[in-house]
């Protein structure tokens, strides 16, 4: 190799050493004929001194580099003069005195330096990704993604799991969001299916006798993204026999402690806290719930029902409900003006109506512009529901279950952050269970899957799931970090006549389901085992570990939101030749 050492190897120990060093150059100083230079790579950075006791040819060398060059560098590892040793870096007891300085490759003047304090704009950043990703910080967060893939390896791998590829090319399926396709050049007419998840072949693994398989699966949607999702993600895939939910979640207690010791020395007790899914959203209004804080909602319907102010009877009146949430002794934090503005916040985020509040008055009284238009007893029962103290702040939203659920979730995450409740890098684990198997497409006035349409009915609800599947709770879990979806999993419907009553019920007829999903339900006939699994998003867990809050900052080349590799200018344009080996014809875009 070049090197002998990287730029953050080299110690007091090393004194006396001659090395030779590769790296980028992240500063140069002139300083009257002496150079300083700071080289730098992914393991670090170390001083190099060029003077004229090295040679002329060095010094004449090093006179020319400029940031962002890469050089070669040789010399004698020697002690910092006194007082001038960098607490601040591992190599900062020593410097190099370099012997031989040779350029290995100009760079021309980049649109920004990895260094510099202010960072351009994400596009820019995106565009030239590959200096980006020289930042110190980028170069970190992969480093820890790497060593989070490694270790749920060595997890699985201790736990006798067999990791086994699955097929990129697929069929296309129902499965909730939109494929990627891919034609056939050879079957004209006809489409590959980008994976949206392996699920699929992991059943069929079960069926075959692989008991404990397990995947790093690259996985592929063509949906609309947010700050936390990509079309193309990578996620820890897991499927297991002969289990039930508590097998399953038990097995990633296990992973998540690993995960927390070795990577942020944290001792996390297990099991983790769990929580069925309709304690979390009336608790919490969300089926991924922040835990890091209280602030829990308070429902406040039956008090609404015994006063005639006309916003919160109003509201029940019409099936709907009247909850909130307490801010403890904050009041005085919260000027009218900051209550308007959450009050837009409520009804531009969330489709609410307002926003109502209450103060806590030092002598415990309940004040607010509508306090007067609230009965004595109804302010009472909203002190005792909220076990007020004096300083304390009530917010309320009347209206529609969906709306008091996402509006107060909204506003306690946004409050949570606000007040600074929690310590950012404070990590919160648990698990919400027991989902219900259906949602209701209002459009169509359809069930639609919860999770996916391979999601067995939890036992004891098995009976529900022809005459009332609105309320048939499902074998599923989600697994939840300080309020994101982590991850998620089923146990799997492994009969095929309880697979076909849930294809009855999303509208898949017997001849769509052996057209689409044929293979599967043989499978199912030919001696399936009961078994389960989960699927944790790896690039989110990454995320959460490293404390960002985009998701494009822990991936190597992320797309931006409009689903476009701004580096490679993907998706781009192909020759005619390809689309006419592929029967495609272009259609011509129509005019907005």
């Amino acid at each position: 190799m070049l090197r002998s050492h990287t730029c953050g190897q080299l110690r007091s120990t090393d004194i006396d050493q001659q090395v030779t060093l590769c790296g980028w150059v992240d500063k140069s100083r002139d300083h009257g004929g002496t150079i300083f230079l700071d080289l730098r790579d992914r393991y670090g950075k170390t001083q190099v001194v060029v003077n004229p006791d090295g040679g002329a040819e060095a010094l004449e060398t090093a006179k020319k580099l400029r940031s962002e060059d890469v050089a070669l560098i040789t010399g004698l590892v020697s002690p910092r003069l006194e007082g001038k040793a960098n607490a601040k870096l591992p190599t900062g007891d020593i410097e190099i005195r370099a012997t031989e300085v040779r350029l290995l490759n100009r760079c021309k003047t980049p649109p920004f330096f990895p260094n510099q304090e202010e960072l351009p704009g994400e596009d820019l950043r995106l565009k030239y990704r590959y200096i980006d990703l020289r930042r110190e910080t980028m170069q970190q967060i992969l480093v820890q993604r790497s060593q989070i893939i490694k270790s749920m390896r060595d997890y699985f791998a201790d736990n006798d799991f067999i990791d086994v590829e699955t097929p990129i090319l697929g069929r296309s399926t129902p499965e909730g969001a939109r494929d990627y396709l891919v034609p056939s050049r050879v079957h004209w007419g006809h489409f590959f299916a980008l994976p949206q998840s392996p699920q699929l072949y992991k059943q069929i693994l079960m069926v075959a006798g692989y008991d404990r398989y397990v995947q790093i699966a690259r996985c592929f949607r063509d949906e609309d993204l947010r700050a936390d999702r990509q079309p193309e993600f990578t996620q820890l895939d897991m499927e297991m026999s002969f289990v039930d939910a508590d097998d399953v979640l038990n097995m990633i207690d296990g992973l998540m402690a690993k995960l927390a010791n070795e990577l942020l020395g944290i001792d996390l007790p297990t099991p983790l806290p769990r929580m069925t899914y309709d304690e979390a959203v009336r608790r919490y209004g969300s089926d991924a719930p922040d835990l890091r804080f209280g602030m829990e909602i308070v429902d406040c319907s039956d008090l609404a029902q015994r006063t005639a102010f006309r916003v919160f009877r109003g509201a029940v009146d019409a099936g709907g409900f009247v909850r909130g949430i307490k801010v403890e002794r904050r009041a005085e934090e919260f000027s009218r003006k900051r209550i308007d503005e959450l009050t837009e916040f409520m009804k531009n985020d969330f489709g609410a109506k307002g926003l109502a509040w209450f103060r806590v008055e030092a002598d415990g009284s309940l004040w607010s512009p509508i306090s007067k238009n609230v009965e004595p007893e109804v302010l009472d029962g909203f002190k005792a529901k909220f076990s007020t103290e004096p300083g304390d702040l009530i917010l309320l939203l009347a209206d529609t279950w969906e709306v008091t659920c996402k509006g107060l979730s909204g506003l306690r995450r946004q409050l949570g952050a606000e007040l600074k409740l929690y310590d950012p890098k404070q990590m919160h684990f648990s698990w919400v269970t027991e989902f219900p198997m259906f949602d209701k497409d209002e459009e169509e006035d359809r069930c639609v899957a919860m999770h996916h349409p391979f999601t067995a009915p939890r036992p004891e609800d098995l009976d529900n799931l022809k005459d009332r599947p609105d309320a048939c709770r499902a074998q599923a879990y989600d697994l939840v970090i300080n309020g994101y979806e982590a991850g998620g999993g089923t146990i799997r419907i492994h009969d095929p006549q309880t697979q076909q009553t849930v294809f009855d019920l999303l509208g898949i007829s017997e001849e769509m389901a052996e057209d689409r999903f044929g293979f599967l339900l043989d499978a199912l006939r030919y001696g399936a085992p009961p078994h389960g699994g989960i699927a944790l998003g790896i690039d989110r867990i990454v995320m959460l570990f490293a404390g960002l809050d985009n998701i494009r900052d822990c991936i190597a080349f992320p797309k931006t939101q409009r689903a476009m590799d701004l580096m490679t200018e993907a998706p781009g344009q192909v020759e005619t030749k390809q689309l006419h080996e592929l029967h495609i014809q272009v259609e011509t875009p129509p005019t907005k």
